[in-house]
């Protein structure tokens, strides 16, 4: 495993990264996961383990997230941004392009990159993703008073309003990830985020780049969203049965099963 940073041309932000393998014949591809996460969820829940064999696994903290540099300012999170930060990655690993799978926010990330820099992705496997507009979804996701939670009462604060809202503990080992965010720079980025527009069907219908859209048939409205943007897209969507947002990573064994088949067609 090799430990790297990279630095955002535009502001110099430094984003973390690990390579699992670093035998440069085989080809990239790139984990990006969900708000509040960090590049050690996909090793924690088996996902580089599963890659390893058939590519160069790299997995990234986002800005904002785990290692990488934590701004406090919402215009550091705009999506602009985060492409520059996944490019600079690239270039740092010597990558001209890479196979995008996303969670979440690494799912929208990877659409994102697929519509403005095609040349810089192979494919996109989204997770639980949509091209549809921010407004609200992170209310609907954790609870509507959440920022003021974070700015407040930091990362405990959230956690219980969390908790209250979804009637239960949150699992141990996503507990402890999102206790060792910055609640400061996680409120900047969740405020930015909340303004980001959607991606409009008379855009996604001309790229051309090959697509994988998987979500639980639990998670509403992203099930359905996921499946029309695949349809419109010409993608594969492939349904995870029982599986709400939260719990769209695992087990990952069927998920990591889907997206080999998908990219080595395309190998």
């Amino acid at each position: 495993m090799i430990r790297g940073e990279a630095y955002n041309p535009a502001d110099g932000v430094r984003i973390s990264y690990e390579v699992d393998d670093n035998n440069a014949e085989r080809p990239v591809i790139l984990l990006i996961h969900g708000s509040g996460l960090s590049r050690a969820s996909w090793r924690g829940l088996g996902y580089v383990r599963g890659f390893r064999e058939a590519f160069r696994v790299v997995t990234v903290d986002l800005r904002g997230h785990g290692l990488s540099d934590k701004p406090h300012f919402a215009d550091s999170y705009s999506r602009d941004l985060f492409l520059l930060d996944l490019i600079a990655v690239l270039d740092e690993v010597g990558a001209g392009s890479a196979h995008f799978v996303g969670y979440s926010i690494g799912a929208r990330l990877s659409l994102e990159m697929a519509v403005t820099h095609p040349e810089r992705i192979t494919s996109a496997s989204m997770l639980g993703g949509t091209p549809a507009g921010s407004a609200g979804q992170v209310a609907r996701l954790f609870f509507p008073d959440y920022l003021e939670a974070l700015r407040i009462g930091g990362m405990s604060a959230f956690i219980e309003g969390w908790e209250e809202r979804a009637g239960g503990r949150v699992d141990s080992s996503t507990r402890g990830v999102f206790e060792r965010n910055d609640p400061h720079a996680l409120a900047a980025y969740f405020e930015r985020v909340e303004t980001e527009r959607g991606i409009p069907e008379e855009v996604l219908v001309h790229v051309a780049v090959p697509t994988l859209w998987m979500a639980g048939t639990e998670d509403n409205p992203r099930y359905a969203q996921s499946q029309r943007a695949a349809e419109v897209m010409g993608g594969l969507f492939v349904p995870l049965p029982g599986r709400n947002h939260g719990t769209t990573l695992f087990p990952a064994e069927p998920v990591v099963r889907e997206i080999l088949a998908f990219t080595g067609a395309l190998l």
